[in-house]
């Protein structure tokens, strides 16, 4: 190699030295920022997992020591003074206030209470339509059947998570409607279902009994256990 060749070769890897460090300089902040966004990005998902975490935990040791008195109405009032900080723990204050409330007597404010859970629309369904359920079992004795019957058939449409266990309120309907039939075959149907829990077949079975029917066996080689039983 000449001489004039080892001059060009040493000049070239200067201009290479040069433009890789005028790059690096140009974006060494970048580069700085990235990495502080990305550790600053970590440590602010943690420690938002260690809030929320935080906040289940003072949630759920409120609710037990709200639970731990004896009184219903002392109760009701207790959880009533939680402040659940989300929708989520807002709606199982309700539901859990709704029991108590029952409990002591007054209804009404149970209801009302369900009533506002059911129609929380951000809510998982299990929760509203759980809701729902429970304040149309309360007002049994002040909500016309047929309103009543108009609730139930929506919470016993296919998919529906408490389907059977509406079935056996309408079922129970018929009877105060005195469709005897009806109400057995309600009940049978109740008892064919898969998904029937062995608590809510019992029900059903013993209510045909009742009613002056006799209970049909499942068909063997039906449909298959559901994993989540109702009843």
């Amino acid at each position: 190699m000449s001489d004039s060749d080892s001059f060009i070769d040493e000049v070239t890897e200067e201009v290479r030295r040069d433009r890789l460090y005028a790059t690096f300089r140009r974006w060494a902040p970048v580069a700085a920022l990235a990495i502080v966004l990305l550790v600053g990005g970590a440590a602010w998902n943690e420690y938002r997992k260690a809030s929320a975490r935080a906040e289940a935990e003072a949630l759920g040791d409120a609710i037990i020591a709200a639970l731990e008195a004896d009184a219903p109405a002392t109760r009701a009032e207790r959880l009533q003074a939680i402040d659940a900080g989300s929708q989520g723990g807002q709606a199982v204050l309700r539901l859990l206030t709704a029991a108590a409330q029952v409990e002591a007597g007054a209804p009404e404010a149970a209801v009302a209470g369900l009533d506002s859970v059911a129609t929380m629309g951000d809510l998982p369904d299990i929760y509203r339509q759980l809701a729902a359920f429970k304040a149309l079992t309360l007002q049994s004795d002040s909500l016309p059947a047929e309103d009543r019957r108009t609730a139930f058939e929506a919470l016993a449409r296919p998919g529906q998570p408490l389907r059977l266990l509406a079935e056996e309120q309408l079922a129970l309907i018929e009877i105060e409607q005195e469709n005897t039939q009806a109400a057995i075959d309600r009940f049978q149907a109740v008892l064919s279902d898969a998904e029937a829990s062995p608590s809510l077949r019992d029900r059903a079975s013993q209510m045909i009994v009742a009613l002056g029917g006799t209970p049909e066996a499942p068909a063997r080689g039906g449909t298959a256990q559901a994993p989540a039983s109702q009843g």
